[in-house]
């Protein structure tokens, strides 16, 4: 099969890294990102989010409906807003970056991206062992804890890591056709068990449930915001940088939104559906299993493939977009040399939580869930940045000597810069970290105001960044790119 996007075929290795894409490569088209952002939103485990805004937010269905659209979708119009910039400027998010913050400065945006792909991708991978566990005692009759089953466990990451391996390290021809027709499969999985589990639904409770206030659907907009296309924000120019330069700026913030929104709407609003009455499941420290108790044995094995596969088409996307971060560190080595990077620190940190540390989940989501706030103010930064910036100097993106225009002063865009570290200070000061209620890290001092103890913090922070940034006269490189005023 041929990927018009890239002028590869599926299959065939991508040789290039974080360099731009020439102009005669540049043939992708909005419905191929579409595929790749509904493929790593299918999973499943989608249901959880929806959980939380019923269960713990008193929230009426229709009123989790409209939270899930303003709050998922919503949050991925911002991915492809980026997106935006990808199709501009032909080079990955990060290594886009180094044009706003200097060529050091953007380390630290880099580093903060690279620890977060990393983190997720250790859970999916995690997780994913796990649902292989159950499945197979479910089939076998082996264990279901992976300390008793110790083999089997490392086989299991195993399969995973390779399956990621094999879409990821090939690249982005062979991500979009996958993405695609694997969709096909897991959405068919995922529609059989959904309306399964429908079966299950107190629908008298449902329609009798009473709307919660305007205050609680704010929250959950944010929430669901945070949970989903804010995390996925920098990877928006990893896929877009193959798109024709004449495709338009609404139809990359469309395939964005209702490529992610779609299955997560759908997702969220079952989830909801499940928790009127119900608090099981979004109380769950392992939502997997949660869900697995809600279903007949002969129902839980398709639901297991089904997780599986969610979980593998979110790490495919997620381990390709960390390889090309890992590039814009500077590291020399080709692209598919740092995927395989990426592969062996996930592969080990996997071994690591699931045979030797006593706890995974509270600790290590902390952990990442913190990583939230820097990446927010540099979502807030660059989108600010790019309302002017139309064009990005390819050889200047690449050089990292003084030489290069992006440069600036001693390697660092200080105004940049600057706003991104005010804006991380102040989120931290809402936010409170912690693996439990009890065992408190750390408390902000505003962590108790209204914002910070509905963990809406992450806002403050992303319209401080964009707004310090752009009050400090930033994105002050208004250049035209080619053909860029017809299409925005």
């Amino acid at each position: 099969m041929s990927s018009p996007s890239s002028g590869q075929t599926a299959g065939q290795l991508e040789t290039r890294g974080i360099e731009p894409v020439p102009e005669g490569e540049c043939n992708g088209h909005p419905l191929q990102l579409f595929w790749v952002w509904f493929a790593a939103n299918i999973s499943i485990l989608g249901l959880p989010l929806g959980a939380t805004l019923v269960a713990f937010r008193g929230l009426a269905i229709w009123q989790a409906i409209i939270v899930a659209i303003l709050g998922a979708a919503g949050s991925f119009a911002v991915v492809g807003i980026i997106s935006i910039a990808g199709r501009r400027g032909r080079a990955p998010s990060l290594t886009l970056s180094r044009a706003i913050f200097g060529v050091r400065g953007n380390i630290g945006p880099t580093l903060v991206s690279l620890m977060s792909r990393l983190g997720w991708e250790t859970v999916n991978t995690t997780t994913a062992a796990f649902v292989l566990l159950s499945l197979s005692s479910i089939l076998f009759g082996s264990a279901v804890e992976a300390k008793s089953a110790p083999v089997l466990t490392l086989i299991f990451i195993a399969i995973f890591v390779l399956l990621t391996l094999a879409v990821s390290g090939l690249g982005h021809a062979t991500l979009l056709v996958i993405q695609k027709w694997a969709t096909y499969v897991f959405g068919g999985l995922n529609i059989l068990v959904g309306g399964f589990l429908c079966a299950t639904i107190d629908w008298s409770a449902v329609f009798n449930a009473t709307p919660a206030p305007l205050s609680a659907m704010i929250i959950g907009v944010g929430t669901m915001a945070a949970g989903t296309g804010i995390g996925w924000a920098n990877a928006g120019a990893d896929m877009s940088r193959y798109q024709h330069r004449s495709v338009k700026a609404v139809r990359l913030v469309a395939s964005a939104a209702f490529g992610a929104g779609i299955p997560l709407v759908l997702l969220i609003t079952l989830g909801g559906l499940l928790s009127v009455g119900n608090n099981d499941l979004a109380s769950a420290t392992d939502p997997i299993i949660a869900i697995r108790d809600m279903l007949p044995t002969w129902m839980a094995v398709p639901y297991l493939i089904t997780a599986f596969g969610g979980l593998l088409l979110s790490n495919n996307l997620s381990v390709y977009s960390a390889g090309l971060t890992t590039l814009t560190l500077g590291l020399k080595v080709k692209r598919v040399h740092a995927v395989i990077v990426d592969i062996v620190a996930i592969f080990a940190g996997s071994i690591y939580f699931m045979l030797i540390a006593d706890s995974f989940y509270g600790p290590f989501i902390t952990f990442i869930s913190l990583l939230a706030v820097p990446i927010t103010a540099w979502v807030g930064i660059f989108v600010v940045d790019l309302i002017h910036r139309h064009y990005y100097s390819p050889t200047d993106l690449l050089d990292v000597s003084p030489s290069s225009a992006y440069w600036y002063r001693g390697g660092v865009e200080w105004r940049a810069f600057g706003a991104w570290a005010v804006a991380i200070v102040l989120g931290f000061s809402f936010t409170t970290i912690g693996t439990t209620a009890e065992n408190i890290w750390f408390a902000g001092p505003l962590s108790d105001s209204w914002l910070g103890h509905n963990g809406l913090g992450w806002i403050v922070t992303f319209v401080v960044a964009g707004g310090i940034y752009a009050v400090l006269g930033g994105a002050s490189d208004r250049r035209p790119g080619l053909a860029e005023s017809a299409n925005v």
